[in-house]
């Protein structure tokens, strides 16, 4: 296991910016297959193909797109296309048919047994006292891990969390499972293939001999806060986790001793605070055999990921591990940014599925990017219900940062050398500089529409006046578009243009109304009435 994160350069964290929470895996695929040339819209629920998909929790735009080739278009829902039929993932959605189809494939599951609302606590606490503690309770259709309650040991303590799930968050339908000792693991498959596997460790924080348990949570949340995954899974102070040190003797004014690790759940969700660590390589195959099967078992389900429990420490039993549940709509972003170990590049072995034809290396793929909020923005406004992102620039990608000095702050001149930027089919972006130069940099695939660009620079004599231009190759992240990078000052300048182009606008437009109505009230006009007549019904039936 490797002692250091190793991210993917091409999703670093500069990419990641753009999109957090559920929005990182849709813009992680979605960027993948927009970096090969595909093209890329965005889509609301009420776009046609996806009232056919089977898509829960959409409640904002950014989660559903679709990705096209000359030949062909493929839709996702986060990290799920749609050759995926919506059966596995009413299955997978469903954690007693999971269980059903994962047993008559002979894949290893819990011991259990679903109980729905009709059934009484009694009831329950009958069949886990036969079963046999610890065991572990789990709604039906749960997910983030949402009312379970693990290592339960005794029927009291039963009867409490029965109380809470059934009663408090209201989930009706419980499934009863035997307690599996053993590390918790997300395994990612793309048809035969392990393309990813994280362990995830319980919420946990490590004492200094200093700070309370407060303070070392809330330094753990900075640290979380650097990570493009783990920023929307701070770790929170709640009546549960008071619970869980309360069992251990603590609170949160406790002062831990240095070195001393204290776990603050009995959960290991990412959503919760868990830490994602990257497995992948040392793994064992039998394991990551289990997960190809578990996936196989459900019909359709070509790619997704399995979570299951397994004892690394049992060296007796070489099937030891055990499959708790499928997730056709994983999230990706433990993978994506572990706190420990090597990325693995999911998104890339989705669209490899999908698109084959695009396989292979994809030259300067992490120097384009696009701006997620910019292409939302239509959609969330519902200005419509589809958008197009701008292509990407496919092949070697030319870059030139040019430091210009002079009178050269002007916003005219910036929108002037904007439109040069898109005359030539060129990106990147035009910044003032606090010392009165600008900077600006340009890039495309055309090596010599790149260079040429320093005689823009020069174009504009109104409302420029160049001294001095110094040039470099620009090597960091380009984004699609030209972006006019403004102050506060610049961006009220900008607003004023754009005001007064709207009213000169509207009052040329008013000039026209007036200009039109005098015509009609003419006198030539309502001469002329009698021939435009006639010459519409000669129109009319010639």
């Amino acid at each position: 296991m490797e002692d250091e994160k190793q991210w993917l350069p091409h999703l670093s964290s500069k990419f990641a910016s753009e999109a957090h929470g559920n929005l990182l895996d849709a813009y992680a695929v979605s960027l993948e297959g927009w970096r090969r040339g595909l093209k890329l819209r965005w889509h609301v629920k009420d776009s046609e193909k996806f009232k056919e998909m089977k898509t829960w929790y959409v409640d904002k735009p950014g989660q559903l797109f679709s990705l096209s080739s000359e030949k062909k278009t493929h839709y996702f829902f986060r990290t799920r296309g749609d050759l995926i039929p919506n059966q596995a993932v009413e299955i997978g959605m469903d954690k007693e048919k999971t269980k059903h189809y994962l047993k008559k494939a002979g894949v290893p599951t819990p011991e259990g047994k679903r109980f729905s609302s009709e059934d009484t606590n009694e009831t329950i606490i009958s069949f886990a006292n036969s079963l046999g503690y610890p065991i572990v309770i789990k709604p039906t259709d749960g997910s983030f891990g949402r009312g379970v309650v693990a290592n339960i040991t005794s029927s009291g303590e039963l009867e409490y969390s029965l109380d809470y799930v059934r009663n408090e968050l209201n989930y009706k339908d419980i499934i009863v499972e035997k307690f599996i000792d053993g590390s918790d693991y997300r395994i990612y498959v793309v048809d035969d293939r392990v393309v990813g596997a994280i362990i995830r460790i319980p919420p946990n924080i490590i004492g200094d001999g200093i700070n309370t348990i407060k303070s070392l949570i809330e330094l753990k949340n900075e640290e979380r806060s650097l990570n493009p995954r783990l920023a929307s899974c701070l770790i929170e102070i709640n009546q549960e986790l008071l619970e869980v040190i309360g069992r251990k003797g603590y609170t949160v004014d406790s002062i831990l001793d240095k070195d001393e690790q204290l776990f603050l759940s009995t959960k290991s969700n990412i959503s919760l605070g868990g830490d994602p660590i990257d497995v992948l390589d040392e793994l064992p195959e039998h394991v990551k055999q289990t997960a190809i099967n578990a996936l196989k078992a459900v019909p359709g389900l070509v790619h997704g990921a399995v979570d299951l429990i397994y004892d690394s420490n049992n060296n007796t039993n070489n099937n030891s591990s055990i499959v708790i549940e499928l997730n056709p709509t994983a999230q990706l972003g433990g993978i994506l940014y572990p706190i420990k170990g090597k990325s693995r590049d999911v998104p890339a072995a989705i669209i490899d599925y999908y698109f084959p034809e695009t396989k292979g290396d994809i030259e300067n793929k992490g120097r384009t990017y696009f701006d997620f909020h910019d292409v939302l923005d239509p959609l969330i406004s519902r200005q419509g219900f589809i958008t197009t992102v701008t292509p990407s620039p496919v092949g070697k990608i030319y870059s030139k940062k040019y430091i210009v000095s002079g009178d050269v702050q002007d916003i005219g001149y910036h929108r002037g050398l904007r439109k040069q930027a898109f005359e030539r089919y060129l990106h990147g972006f035009v910044s003032n500089l606090e010392n009165g130069d600008i900077e600006v940099v340009v890039a495309g695939t055309d090596e010599e529409m790149v260079n040429d660009f320093r005689n823009a620079l020069f174009e504009d004599p109104e409302r420029s006046h160049v001294l001095e231009v110094q040039e470099e190759i620009y090597q960091e992240p380009i984004k699609v578009g030209f972006e006019i990078k403004a102050d506060l000052k610049t961006q009220l300048e900008e607003l004023k243009i754009i005001l007064q182009e709207l009213e000169v606008t509207e009052l040329s437009l008013k000039k026209a109304e007036l200009q039109n109505r005098k015509f009609e009230q003419s006198l030539s006009w309502r001469v002329s009435k009698p021939v435009r007549l006639a010459g519409a019904l000669f129109k009319r039936f010639k």
